[in-house]
């Protein structure tokens, strides 16, 4: 594991010494981090804080005194660069106050095993924990780097290039779609929230998202999302028609595809139990390749935010059918993995920055949506 020259920092933060320990012996096991030290609940985090400048916390939600909400939101109000990545429990109320936990600057989320021997449990945190960790040092790497992002930020429209396995399409964009489909993971949750609310309430077309999520977390970002967008937000469910002007969440812990209805004409969601794909359950690559399938030519694909290369693969045989690829640029994703391949091998139509990204789906739209939905989103530019 390579990290910054300098040791990261952490500081472990759970009210249970059972996870105080499973967390410090993964941690201590690498040899670029330092544990600098463990606090039982969020007052004597923030107090350790002070004296033992940690760069990151590994920071349980639910906890007696001062929970990891408030630690945020004291982190928040001080604009402490102090970084943390939260251990949540599979839980509807976990998952509600993971997804708030996000919106407070949580870099990210490890659920909590619920079941098994503690070095099982200890191996399950290693095997989410350590790419996180990654994940976030090049985050950190990237924001120091590049300037802040600006709303003269730019779209880039590449040249197409030939690419193995896909055929070059020399076309612009072109207002087809019948689909969005958008793969997404680290930093989602956020960029979610502020590129949905963007899309006018008559788009006119169905939305589907894969979100890298477990079990019942999907439920809680779907309500979370639909409290703040025009569109509706939901998870999708087995056997449900595709409806224009709705946005669809894969379950977590299931696969999500699209196929033919009964009458051969309708497109309806099947929930599946399939393995997991590059490791993801659900997966893009999943869902996107039956986009291709079943939306020839008619289809925008957005690869957002993320860790991995999940989606590459199906945005090269949506692309193969005729799609418009769309993708989030480095400077606003929090991980820059899943845009990274799609871009370098020349299968994207246009390069973003997030708050550009609803519009430029909107260009792709075959329902072109009301004139009042395309002045709010150019006037929600112009504020920013």
């Amino acid at each position: 594991m390579t990290l910054p020259s300098e040791p990261l920092r952490v500081l472990v933060v759970d009210d249970t010494v059972v996870y105080r320990k499973i967390v410090s012996d993964v941690l201590m096991e690498l040899p670029d981090v330092q544990v600098v030290g463990t606090a039982h609940n969020g007052k004597a985090a923030l107090f350790k804080i002070n004296s033992l400048q940690p760069d990151l916390l590994t920071l349980d939600i639910e906890m007696p005194e001062m929970n990891g909400l408030e630690v945020l939101q004291h982190l928040q109000s001080e604009s402490s660069r102090v970084g943390a990545i939260m251990l949540s429990t599979l839980t509807h109320e976990g998952g509600a106050m993971t997804m708030r936990a996000l919106e407070l600057g949580a870099f990210d989320f490890i659920p909590k095993p619920q079941s098994g021997t503690m070095a099982k449990n200890r191996e399950a945190v290693k095997a989410t924990l350590v790419p996180m960790l990654k994940a976030f040092v090049r985050y950190r790497r990237i924001k120091d780097r590049l300037s802040p992002f600006t709303k003269r930020a730019q779209v880039i429209r590449p040249r197409r290039q030939a690419v193995a396995g896909t055929t070059a399409i020399s076309r612009g964009v072109v207002a087809n779609a019948a689909i969005i489909a958008i793969g997404i993971s680290t930093g989602g949750p956020n960029a979610l929230a502020r590129m949905l609310p963007q899309l006018p309430s008559d788009i006119g077309v169905p939305i589907v998202i894969v979100q890298h999520m477990p079990p019942l977390f999907t439920q809680s970002l779907a309500n979370s999302l639909n409290s703040k967008c025009a569109i509706e937000v939901r998870e999708a469910k087995n056997g449900e028609p595709l409806q224009p002007n709705v946005a669809y969440i894969a379950p977590g812990g299931r696969q999500m595809k699209i196929v033919a209805g009964a009458d051969g004409k309708q497109r309806v969601f099947k929930i599946t139990d399939d393995p997991p794909m590059n490791n993801c359950k659900p997966s893009v690559d999943y869902l996107f390749r039956s986009v291709a399938d079943h939306y020839v030519g008619r289809a925008t694909g957005v690869i957002m935010t993320g860790m991995g290369s999940d989606g590459t693969q199906g945005l090269k045989q949506m692309k193969n059918n005729g799609a418009t690829i769309i993708a989030q640029d480095e400077s606003t994703c929090v991980v820059f993995g899943m845009p990274k391949e799609p871009i370098e091998i020349g299968i994207v139509d246009v390069v973003a920055p997030l708050e550009r990204i609803a519009a430029e789906i909107i260009k792709t739209v075959a329902r072109t949506p009301s004139l009042i939905g395309t002045r709010a989103i150019e006037q929600n530019h112009h504020q920013q």
